[in-house]
């Protein structure tokens, strides 16, 4: 699998046509499993392979038990991520109470997410933690208190999702049984607004909807997504972007690793549509603090578009959802964005925007 993954970022080395890799982003599964000299092989091959930024950001995706685990008590395994260049930690934190992970069926325990914090911040000051609110019985004082440990520890950027029921899971089972109490959108709404409370209080910018981060703690690499910049997903099931078309490989990693041993890339692709490109431009767009430029929408899809978006949101700005400013920093006559009211909702709301 590693000389596969190796080899695919060889053969795919000209499709960013000499753009400037900016991040390389590990993560899709447990990438804190690899070791450090496998790490190092595939950071060396982007080195190798393309042309790199300066200043680039590398993530590791972990869960707190990995980082615990005995391969990383040689010296700590976060001065061996320092050394071969990653300069960012994604921490899968959660909660910081123990009947929440195990709820959430999580590996790690409440004290290992402690501990885990402890340690890296010792050595990282770019770190980022997910947190998960919307949890049944979960009191907006206990919401608080794992709030206010994140801010303890220092940590500068914080995503974190309402708690979702996913089809066929064992947490859906629990609900449809009985034995474990359904979700309640009230107050999954009240922990998102003292999320925006607090973490306001403390500094941090509200960037994406689920993404809160001091200034110069932004994630450059998920802002890329956000942005519609280009990128390429190495490895099974890895998503790749170019501007106009989306690609993906195979699930399996027997047939991914035959593939690619024939020098074949074992991916499928899609041709978005100017409705595709506009609908993701629209979804993307009042997720984060920089909105939908109507100037962007008229140059890169005409007044058509234009219209249609502005038409089709007048009824959200008037319900005080969405608002419509100038905005001079952008150059643009003006950008369509997401209000306090609006952000919880703005999932549906972007779908009602959509070009069908």
């Amino acid at each position: 699998m590693l000389n596969a993954l190796a080899k695919e970022l060889q053969l795919r080395k000209n499709e960013l046509q000499n753009q400037t890799v900016e991040t390389i982003y590990f993560g899709g599964g447990t990438p804190s499993l690899l070791t450090i000299d496998e790490l190092r092989l595939l950071i060396d091959e982007v080195y190798n392979n393309y042309h790199v930024f300066e200043n680039l950001e590398i993530t590791l995706e972990a869960n707190p038990d990995d980082l615990l685990s005995v391969r990383a008590q040689s010296r700590t395994i976060f001065e061996d991520y320092k050394a071969i260049g990653i300069n960012r930690l994604s921490i899968g934190i959660q909660s910081f109470f123990e009947d929440d992970l195990q709820s959430m069926n999580r590996a790690h325990s409440a004290e290992e997410a402690k501990k885990c914090l402890e340690l890296a911040t010792k050595q990282f000051d770019n770190i980022t933690i997910d947190l998960i609110y919307g949890i049944p019985n979960m009191s907006l004082e206990k919401w608080n208190e794992n709030l206010q440990m994140t801010f303890n520890f220092g940590v500068d950027h914080i995503s974190s999702y309402a708690l979702t029921v996913e089809p066929k899971t064992a947490l859906d089972s629990f609900i449809k049984k009985g034995t474990y109490p359904p979700i309640d959108e009230d107050l999954t709404l009240q922990h998102f607004n003292h999320l925006i409370t607090e973490t306001e209080k403390q500094g941090f910018i509200h960037y994406e909807i689920s993404n809160f981060g001091k200034p110069d703690y932004f994630s450059k690499h998920n802002t890329s997504y956000w942005q519609g910049k280009s990128y390429l997903g190495i490895g099974p099931s890895a998503h790749s972007f170019n501007g106009k078309e989306r690609s993906w490989n195979v699930a399996n990693n027997t047939k991914y690793i035959q593939a690619i041993q024939q020098s074949t890339l074992p991916s499928t692709i899609e041709t978005l549509s100017e409705k595709d490109r506009f609908n993701e431009y629209v979804m993307t767009g009042l997720r984060t603090i920089w909105g939908i430029s109507l100037d962007k929408i008229e140059n890169d899809f005409g007044v058509s578009f234009n219209k249609h978006l502005q038409e089709s949101s007048e009824k959200f700005v008037q319900q005080g959802f969405l608002t419509l400013a100038s905005c001079h920093t952008e150059r643009s006559r003006s950008v369509l964005k997401a209000t306090q009211k609006g952000k919880f909702l703005i999932d549906g709301i972007a779908s009602d925007l959509f070009m069908i």
